[in-house]
């Protein structure tokens, strides 16, 4: 019998929560995303992807028949080079491998609907900020305003050989992407006033020059130039964004509307959520405007029989070499050199290596709870094959809500990426088994209706009426008219900030765990008690 993930029934007695829930299809434009193998499985079509533009069009309509706000879709660079120290476990298993491109199939999707919104993923680390700019206020105008940009700003040290680029610290890609969604506000919010196009042909007047400013930056990146594209209908799209790491929650809590989260276990992720809702305080912002999401792989059957005949139908396609590629990548540690009953704990992180990746991975090890079995290399390897490294809840509509509640009650989440086992089955038993149970209970709202007025994706997540960032958000007051004034203020900040690195000469240097090492020492590593 393979292990079990969360809990399969709700124990901690609270009452139901009023706030509803926001589902968004979670996917990746390759033939294996976090249900590995499975794309022998006769009843997936996640291999026809890059073969066939009427997988992403039938998909989108399904999607929007159910209950979904959006279409999530990951991205990354370069293969899974870890477990054996080869990328030739991922590419034999088709561990997302091949991928290709998730910006090209969304004009498509959005063409064969009206309420369905897109996210994709980009990573800070790898283009210019105009070019993306660019790309993003493209697709918010094809869109009408559905789309959104997962950040991300690039872990895999094989992403970077990849593209030619060197790699980049954890802490200081999030630094360098501060500064990124900063030209991008500029960009997006400062360059044309709201008034700035006419398109009067009786004075032959397209746009008026003297409202479009000229974005003047220097930093790591340069920008002389007023933007190309005009103000799209949320001019800047949602935020999303998937870290958890102290930088990466400090990062989250600044810019991201939406952040993406991922643990077999809600208590894993529990003390991430209140992290960076305290951060979000901290930042001047609503604690409660930055939604969560929680990766989740439900499978849902009409009864308890039927979902475990649709696990035990998974199972015979399952890849657990194809789930710990991804894992010892996203880790650092190569499983392969240990024995498979070996407990794996913090000490297996490769010091001075791990910090580096995707610390999110790292955290169920941190882990010991009993809704979990031990962490041994077997355990990991039927977990993390279907489902990766998040929640794989089976059982009746009523089983899996259960567990829905679960999360939010312990985790205090807003919503869920759900993944699947096989697409588009496994979106139809949410849309047509899961969601008229979450509806029963109040989670859910009913579906949109073909006639209802087309609205933005922040106006989904927010409400009718907030296309653009909330007033809260630090991108707002990089609007045309209060431009000047918030780059000038950026200005003093700087240079106060640059005049005491020179006063000052610290003998201290606090790492991203905020521990201390001093005079450049190595910090000794923390024991898990």
């Amino acid at each position: 019998m393979p292990p079990k993930r969360s809990g399969a029934t709700r124990t901690n007695g609270t009452s139901r929560p009023k706030k509803k829930l926001l589902l968004n299809a979670f996917d990746m434009f390759t033939p294996s995303h976090l249900a590995f193998g499975q794309w022998a499985n006769p009843r997936d079509r996640s291999k026809d992807k890059r073969r066939d533009l009427t997988y992403w069009t039938d998909l989108a309509r399904t999607l929007e028949k159910g209950s979904f706000v959006g279409y999530f879709l990951a991205d990354t660079y370069g293969p899974y080079d870890v477990l054996e120290g080869s990328a030739a476990p991922a590419i034999r298993t088709g561990a997302q491998w091949p991928m290709a491109d998730p910006i090209i199939p969304i004009s498509a999707m959005a063409s064969v609907t009206k309420h369905l919104n897109f996210a994709a993923t980009t990573s800070t680390s790898y283009e210019q900020p105009y070019v993306v700019a660019k790309r993003f206020a493209t697709l918010d105008h094809l869109t009408g305003g559905r789309f959104g940009w997962n950040i991300v700003t690039s872990w895999k040290p094989a992403a970077s050989k990849a593209v030619g680029l060197s790699y980049v610290d954890h802490d200081k890609r999030y630094d360098n992407a501060d500064e990124y969604l900063r030209i991008l506000y500029k960009l997006w919010e400062g360059s044309w006033a709201d008034d700035a196009l006419k398109e009067d042909a009786r004075n032959r007047i397209y746009s008026d020059p003297s409202r479009i400013r000229t974005i003047k930056h220097e930093g790591k990146w340069s920008v002389d130039a007023p933007f190309l594209v005009d103000p799209s209908p949320q001019r800047t799209p949602v935020l999303f964004q998937a870290g958890t790491s102290a930088a990466g929650v400090k990062f989250g809590s600044t810019h991201a509307e939406a952040i993406f989260v991922a643990g077999l276990s809600p208590h894993v992720v529990a003390p991430r959520v209140k992290a960076i809702r305290e951060g979000a305080a901290a930042a001047g912002r609503d604690p409660q405007s930055v939604k969560i999401f929680a990766m989740i792989t439900p499978i849902i059957g009409k009864d308890e029989e039927d979902a475990e005949r649709k696990h035990r139908e998974a199972l015979e396609y399952a890849s657990e070499e194809g789930g710990l590629s991804q894992w010892c990548a996203s880790t650092g540690i190569d499983v392969s050199k240990f024995d498979p009953d070996h407990l794996l704990t913090e000490q297996d992180l490769p010091l001075g290596q791990w910090q580096r990746l995707q610390q999110s991975s790292a955290y169920n090890l941190q882990y010991s709870g009993d809704d979990l079995p031990p962490l041994t290399v077997r355990n990991l390897g039927k977990l993390v094959a279907i489902g990766g490294t998040g929640a794989m809840p089976k059982g009746s509509p009523s089983q899996v809500a259960d567990i829905f509640e679960q999360w939010i009650d312990i985790a205090d989440i807003d919503g869920f990426n759900i993944a699947y086992v096989v697409s588009p089955g496994s979106f139809e038993d949410v849309t047509e088994l899961l969601a008229p149970e979450l509806r029963r209970r109040g989670l859910l709202d009913d579906p949109i209706s073909e006639n209802a007025p087309v609205l933005t994706y922040r106006e989904r997540i927010y409400g009718e009426g907030q296309k653009g960032l909330r007033t809260d958000h630090p991108g707002y007051k990089y609007k045309y008219d209060t431009y000047e004034k918030t780059v000038a203020q950026e200005a003093a900040v700087k240079k106060g900030a640059n005049g005491a690195k020179k006063r000052d000469s610290p003998l201290d240097e606090v790492d991203h765990t905020g521990d201390i090492k001093r005079n450049g020492g190595r910090k000794k590593r923390r024991t898990r008690k």
